[in-house]
């Protein structure tokens, strides 16, 4: 096993298992989980001699990889390490937020997997908790990763960083950028806009859309969640619910693997610490996203992960909606031809800067075969085994030399090249505000802004509600 700074963690807070594990309406598993206080070596099966069994396991979101894609990670692994037993488990959960809910099960219980694909969500929850540091990994094997790093942006590597180490190499992202049905443009006598477009240029497109759509018709669409909800337009106003920093740390990293202009601010990962919900940025979003729902212009904040927008927006219910790379399959695989829609950068504020979320594989400590767990990592984030796993453009690579024409030609936009220029064009274009407390702090998000935007007049009572329970929340595991 690969010698690691952090040894197994048997002391997991029992509050954070409960929180977890009820978050998303779940509250089985918090009752599952309400006595792992008292013995975890019992529970991790730590204790059972070969508990762990012979195989490596990699476990995902059911969703993740289908079934193609999951012989791909199998026999391709095979062949390369035949001597190494490989399981895939797929867990089925409604979202990230649940998945993890199901993992932290898994583990109290004694059945945890070697490894577990984390998105943005869930990175410095896991790092804090139950990962290991890749940092020794990657210096040892530097030159082999060379290739890897040179294709990545550094954002994407950053984001997967904890407290100066790196617990993750990114496989996939996805950033929020615009799609525009192109039938409800051509309605409104509007084309694709350029992409220096701002927010007012936004709202007058929003209003043309809205003389020509009819009585069943919204101009914008929006799901209430961390990622794509009013998140993006927190990040064009140059703001964000938590203060946002880096921590010290991870110049090995950036002086070993990226060039001086690439390095330049880079840090040891994102920090989000003193809540900051009533910033009188932060209320320009919630007043402006309130007057778009006032003029008709957008929808009330709706819960869920979005999978209904495809119908509405492909029947040109919907004109525009921010969503990333994922929709370019999604779109397809709903029968919508690529001429029919197309994807801008999200417009830009007081900046343009966007926001992403981010995934890859993740080392937990109770592993093993934390050597065999490496093999797989590296493996994970080769270029053929991603050209394999995402051949239908269910997301965005992490490898910038796979964002190609042909690689769009059936299954995407004519502006696919706005996927991986969201952060080689603005390369301030952060990862979602997850500390390790992302659960509370996105259950209070979703709660809060509901209630903000049900009425106009109830945005700065709501975000001062907003403010006095993420002040809470951050100070529990700080």
């Amino acid at each position: 096993m690969t010698d690691s700074p952090h040894p197994p963690d048997r002391t997991f807070p029992r509050r954070t298992l409960l929180r977890y594990g009820g978050y998303g309406g779940y509250g089985a598993g918090a009752a599952a989980l309400a006595g792992t206080a008292a013995g975890w070596d019992r529970l991790t099966g730590a204790d059972i001699p070969g508990r762990d069994g012979d195989s490596l396991v990699v476990a995902t979101l059911g969703s993740t990889f289908d079934p193609a894609a999951q012989r791909t990670l199998r026999e391709g692994f095979r062949k390369l390490h035949p001597d190494i037993k490989l399981r895939l488990l797929p867990i089925q959960a409604t979202d990230w937020s649940d998945f993890f809910a199901k993992i932290l099960t898994q583990i109290a219980a004694g059945t945890e997997p070697d490894l577990v694909y984390v998105a943005t969500e869930g990175v410095q929850l896991f790092a804090q908790r139950l990962g290991v540091p890749l940092d020794g990994l990657v210096r040892r094997d530097a030159d082999e990763l060379r290739e890897y790093f040179a294709d990545v942006h550094p954002s994407l590597v950053e984001s997967m960083m904890y407290e100066g180490s790196l617990y993750q190499l990114p496989v996939e992202f996805n950033a929020a950028d615009m799609y525009l049905n192109s039938e409800v443009l051509k309605k409104a006598g509007a084309e694709l806009p350029p992409p220096d477009w701002t927010r007012d240029d936004f709202t007058a497109l929003l209003r043309d859309m809205k003389r020509t759509g009819g009585s069943h018709f919204t101009p914008y669409f929006w799901t209430n969640r961390l990622w794509g909800g009013v998140v993006p337009w927190l990040f064009a106003n140059d703001t964000n619910i938590l203060a946002e920093s880096k921590a010290p740390g991870g110049d090995w990293l950036w002086d070993g693997f990226y060039p001086a202009a690439q390095r330049r601010g880079r840090g040891g990962g994102f920090r989000w610490r003193a809540p900051q919900a009533t910033h009188e940025r932060v209320e320009e979003v919630y007043d402006h996203l309130a007057s778009l729902i006032q003029d008709r212009l957008c929808s009330r904040p709706e819960g869920g992960n979005g999978d209904n927008l495809v119908g509405v927006f492909s029947t040109g219910r919907v004109g525009v909606t921010p969503a990333g790379g994922f929709w370019a399959g999604g779109l397809h695989d709903a029968g919508m031809r690529r001429t029919e829609y197309d994807v801008q950068y999200f417009p830009r504020w007081r900046t343009q800067r966007h926001q992403f979320g981010a995934a890859g594989f993740a080392l937990l400590r109770t592993s093993k075969k934390q050597d065999a767990a490496w093999e797989f990592i590296k493996y994970s984030v080769r270029k053929d085994v991603l050209a394999e796993l995402f051949v239908a453009n269910q997301t965005t690579p992490a490898r910038r030399s796979m964002a190609q024409a042909d690689r769009y030609a059936k299954t995407g936009p004519t502006n696919w090249q706005v996927f991986y220029d969201t952060l080689d064009k603005f390369p301030t274009t952060g990862p979602i505000p997850a500390p390790p407390q992302v659960a509370e702090v996105e259950q209070l998000l979703l709660k809060h802004t509901g209630t903000a935007l049900a009425d106009p007049r109830g945005v700065r009572p709501a975000l001062r509600r907003l403010q006095g329970d993420l002040e809470k929340a951050m100070e529990r595991d700080a």
